[in-house]
C-alpha cells in the first residue's frame, strides 16, 4: 500500500452541468462516467493494471475492456457470447492500448447516438432476430454499467498507487 507520500491524487471533478433536456442529460452523464473511468485506468502502471487486486480477479484493465465491449454490444451491435471472459484484456495490449479501444470505441458508439432523437425508439443496431432496447434504456444501462465499474476502479486505483477522485 502507497506511502502518504508516494500517493497522487487527480482531481475530483463535479457531475456535469446538462442541457435541460431528457437526452442531454442522459448523454452527460454517460459522457462524464466515460472519461471518469479512462482518467482511472489511463497512467496506472504495468504490471498492476492487470494484476488482480480482490479475489473476484477483477483489475483495471479487464473493466475498461468489458466496458469497451458492453458499449459496442449495446451501441454497435456485437455479439457476446462469453460475458466473463470480456472482464480481461489481452496479454500483449497495454494500458495505452485498452485506454485507446475504449476510446474508439465510445467515439464509434456517440456517432451512432448523433443520429438518434427518439428515446423511445429502439437503438439503430445491426443485430438480426434480437430486439434492439429503446435508447432511454440503452442509455440508462450504460451509465449504470459505467458508474458501477467506475467505482470499482477507483477502488483498485488507490490500491495501486493511491491516486483517487473523479
Amino acid at each position: 500500500m502507497p506511502t502518504a507520500s508516494q500517493r497522487s491524487r487527480r482531481g475530483d471533478n463535479p457531475p456535469p452541468r446538462t442541457g435541460s433536456s431528457e437526452t442531454a442529460t442522459l448523454r452527460g452523464f454517460l459522457d462524464y462516467l466515460r472519461t471518469s473511468i479512462t482518467a482511472k485506468v489511463e497512467g496506472a502502471a504495468e504490471p498492476e493494471a492487470r494484476t488482480a487486486a480482490v479475489p473476484s480477479g477483477t483489475n483495471l484493465l479487464g473493466l475498461l475492456e468489458h466496458l469497451t465491449i458492453v458499449e459496442r454490444s449495446t451501441f454497435l451491435g456485437d455479439t457476446v457470447t462469453n460475458w466473463q471472459a470480456t472482464f480481461q484484456a489481452a496479454p500483449a495490449d497495454s494500458v495505452a492500448d485498452v485506454v485507446a479501444r475504449y476510446r474508439q470505441t465510445v467515439e464509434r458508439a456517440n456517432k451512432v447516438l448523433d443520429e438518434c432523437t427518439d428515446l423511445d425508439a429502439p437503438v439503430p443496431r445491426p443485430r438480426p432476430n434480437s430486439p434492439a432496447p429503446s435508447l432511454r434504456w440503452a442509455l440508462t444501462h450504460m451509465i449504470e454499467e459505467t458508474a458501477r465499474h467506475a467505482g470499482h476502479a477507483d477502488i483498485l486505483r488507490e490500491l495501486i498507487d493511491g491516486a483517487t477522485g473523479r
